[in-house]
């Protein structure tokens, strides 16, 4: 049976003997044991996910390859005192980054030059004639952050010209490394480290630990005072939610310690965005994801791509507040050209996927003109709304496009997209599983087309890939209270990899329904017995399938699928139930209260 979004809802199975014995020594709530077993956390493991530790999570960083390479390469030159510069990319995961190093250099009484390329100009990555600039001024040492893997011209030539560079990325690698001192990527083809999930933002964390270790060995510290490297980890946390890398291990004690840091608003930079956005209440996972993030991208998509990492880094008041300023301008305009694009994308999608004669299995859309800064964000929506891989292209007046991409469970976009530009049907691109980009000229489309439509149907064929949406257990309306919400945050920090709980609740009554915004429709549910009720809300869905049939079904019953919040606007924390799915009550899934509760 199909839901409002052409999903099959299912079930996560857990093991019962598992989720008792996890609630009974954890003393928790039965529902927490089963959403642990769900989970595939043991008993052993079950401590260290419900209470991460930074100390208990952290591997020794030198166990990555090259680190031991980069670590000394770096530390030799803040002994020296030499001339470096960080070359950062303009999202949050490369902006976070930067200011790492930023931060780390201002900790150390050194400065260190920041360099992050027009997104619209450079593109992504290095490129020689910057490179050059920066070793014509005197630069030593280049550090990439987010970026450089694949950039083997750019580092050639840096190397040609005596510029060094240390290279920290986390994007799929190809066969060969570039020219460089050191490439620390836990996605590098040779590398067996368990870690390849870590941001960019992570590894460099990891690299300033170990740079710290031999600093100190070297006696550097006694006449300057060691960094405190824990104070940086509310950056590590923002990096690491907002490039949707899974939420467990070491990235769960990353963000889980990095909203305690940044729950005391220490970094000046954070703190100001956080007033600036309206943020009263202690951050959370969903503050970085969607209230801080979109505005250091804003920066990056169409504004001044090194903002971010300014913004993250300065310890000028006035400063922070202008450039927290300019990023909510930036964000607004964002949302603007966003709006625009993304129409012109769903008038292409709707034709695609109307189409019955060839069912796709990826959309690929595209426009003269669009804003490169937004196509990533675009991708992301179609993806959600068609459960596709998508590709959205950009192209110039001279039929060059820039492509942005998002992909699901199952299709490693990264690989296909680097097998695309090894046999030249790109000029450029890279990524990782769940995102890549490339650039195309516009002649190679339709090749490039075939081949990843190709490509993608084996992979989903292979794999038996179809939408699903998954289900963590079932709640009735009278359950659903701030206390049960509360009991739930346990389960925090929620994001890739560690999925926020998502629950049906069967046959509630639609009591009311309306529009709210530009594309949001408000809900009020109720039981059967009229006893109980709970607002619920369904961002984005007024122009879909599941916004209508709230709309129309008001007073009727409905199967709700969706994630449970407090909402704190009020004095009086309020539970509110946040709807991804409806589907019509069917002789078929009339029973699904009584049989399925968790």
């Amino acid at each position: 049976m199909l839901s409002a979004s052409a999903r099959t809802w299912r079930f996560k199975p857990h093991d019962e003997r598992l989720a008792l014995a996890l609630s009974q020594r954890f003393q928790l709530p039965v529902v927490l044991g089963q959403l642990l077993a769900a989970r595939n956390i043991g008993l052993e493991e079950a401590e260290g996910f419900l209470e991460p530790r930074l100390k208990d999570a952290l591997p020794n960083p030198l166990h990555l390859k090259d680190m031991q390479a980069a670590a000394n390469r770096l530390a030799e030159a803040i002994i020296s005192k030499q001339s470096v510069a960080v070359w950062g990319d303009y999202d949050v995961d490369g902006a976070t980054s930067s200011a790492l190093l930023l931060n780390y250099f201002q900790m150390l009484g050194q400065v260190i030059q920041l360099y992050v390329p027009d997104r619209m100009k450079e593109g992504y990555g290095p490129n020689a004639p910057a490179l050059e600039k920066l070793r014509a001024e005197g630069v030593d040492l280049v550090i990439t952050v987010d970026c450089g893997t694949t950039a083997f011209a750019p580092l050639e030539a840096a190397k040609n010209c005596g510029l060094e560079v240390l290279v920290i990325d986390h994007h799929a690698s190809e066969l060969t490394m570039p020219a460089a001192v050191a490439v620390v990527n836990p996605n590098r083809f040779d590398e067996d480290s368990d870690y390849k999930h870590l941001a960019a933002v992570g590894v460099v964390f990891l690299l300033l630990i170990a740079t710290n270790t031999i600093l100190e060995a070297r006696g550097f510290f006694t006449q300057t005072k060691k960094p405190n490297l824990l104070n940086l980890l509310d950056i590590v946390a923002l990096g690491t939610v907002c490039d949707v890398v899974s939420l467990t291990t070491l990235n769960r004690a990353f963000v889980a310690q990095g909203l305690k840091v940044m729950a005391n608003r220490q970094n000046l930079g954070l703190k100001t965005l956080m007033d600036t956005a309206g943020v009263k209440e202690v951050p959370t996972a969903y503050h970085l994801g969607f209230v801080l993030g979109p505005r250091i991208n804003a920066g990056g998509r169409v504004g001044q791509s090194d903002l971010g990492a300014k913004l993250l880094s300065t310890k000028n008041p006035a400063e922070a507040q202008h450039i927290a300023t300019l990023l909510e301008e930036f964000n607004k305009e964002r949302k603007a050209i966003e709006y625009t694009v993304l129409s012109e994308a769903l008038v292409q999608a709707e034709a695609l996927t109307n189409d019955a004669a060839s069912k796709r299995s990826v959309l690929i859309v595209s426009g003269q003109g669009w804003h490169a800064g937004v196509i990533g964000i675009v991708a992301g929506r179609l993806k959600e709304r068609y459960h596709l891989p998508t590709c959205v292209i950009a192209f110039d007046e001279k039929g060059i496009g820039k492509a942005s991409c998002r992909s699901v469970s199952g299709v490693h976009l990264g690989n296909l997209v680097i097998a695309a530009r090894q046999q030249e049907m790109l000029l450029a691109g890279g990524g990782h599983e769940m995102a890549a980009g490339f650039s195309i000229h516009a002649s190679m489309l339709p090749v490039f087309t075939d081949y990843l439509e190709e490509q993608v149907q084996r992979l989903i064929a292979a794999q038996n890939i179809t939408p699903l949406l998954h289900l963590d257990g079932t709640m009735h309306i009278k359950g659903i209270t701030a206390d049960f919400i509360t009991k739930l945050e346990q389960l925090a920090p929620f994001g890739a990899g560690n999925p926020q709980p998502r629950f049906l609740l069967p046959e509630v009554i639609i009591r009311q329904a309306a529009v709210v915004g530009d594309n949001h429709v408000r809900c009020v549910l109720g039981d059967k017995d009229r006893a109980f009720t709970v607002k619920a809300m369904a961002f984005r869905a007024l122009d879909q399938n599941i916004g209508q049939v709230l709309l129309s079904n008001q007073g009727k019953p409905l199967h709700i699928a969706g994630t449970l919040k407090l909402d704190t606007w009020g004095k009086t924390p309020t539970p509110q139930v946040f709807i991804e799915d409806v589907m019509l009550p069917t002789a078929e899934t009339r029973g699904w209260g009584e049989g399925l509760a968790a």
